[in-house]
């Protein structure tokens, strides 16, 4: 199996300079990732840079807390797209989850829906280590509900990052119904396998070309 394929290649320290996302580019143009994932104000260049390939441009919205307004996500989103994004990953509010209020958090998620309706792709965060399994699966449930394309396991910034458990869980929840991406923790071909066989469909990582150089994959140009 071609796993560059189910790669989103991310960086979103807080350090990520020009340069840095050059060579991220370069690197998943070579290496035919999936995209490239990165904060906000690198969207427009990113999008510049992988203009004439087939690398899609992710981005995060509410990100990493996913505690704005529905109406700050939206705006996020649109803007997002307007910079080039053609992939959107967005943080729940988790807060709204764990208080029961599904109503607020269908309405968050379903803002950055319809904001990218026709234009971009919208993975949804839940931060797996931060629920309980209930909650997990009810924030797979609420992400399908409001029309989202993946479920996600994590931003990275929190306590931990994917489990295979939760991939799992997430997997048996939604179904084949949307994807989900595996984020946070993933450091070689063992973690992506593992990960995949668990039930994910894409995966985050920001190792992934000292992954794929360390198995001889030889870049796609």
């Amino acid at each position: 199996m071609d796993y560059t394929k189910l790669i989103d290649h991310t960086l979103l320290t807080p350090k990520t300079d020009k340069a840095g996302i050059i060579k991220l580019c370069n690197e998943a143009m070579e290496y035919g990732f999936a995209s490239v994932c990165v904060n906000p104000t690198w969207v427009k260049l990113s999008a510049e840079l992988l203009s004439k390939s087939d690398v899609n441009v992710c981005t995060v919205i509410g990100f990493p807390l996913g505690a704005n307004t529905p109406d700050t996500k939206a705006f996020e989103t649109k803007n997002a797209i307007e910079n080039g994004a053609t992939e959107v990953d967005t943080v729940i509010n988790i807060g709204a989850l764990k208080d029961q209020n599904y109503e607020l958090v269908e309405k968050d998620i379903r803002a950055v829906v319809d904001a990218a309706k026709g234009k971009a792709l919208v993975k949804v965060i839940i931060e797996a280590c931060l629920l309980t399994n209930e909650e997990i699966k009810m924030a797979c449930k609420l992400s399908v509900k409001a029309g989202a394309f993946y479920v996600k396991t994590s931003t990275g910034f929190s306590l931990n990052g994917a489990t295979l458990k939760d991939v799992a869980l997430m997997r048996e929840t939604v179904g084949a119904t949307i994807g989900v991406k595996a984020s946070g923790g993933v450091r070689d071909l063992n973690d992506i396998e593992a990960m995949v066989n668990a039930g994910a469909s894409r995966v985050g990582t920001s190792s992934a070309v000292e992954i794929f150089s360390d198995i001889n994959v030889k870049p796609s140009y």
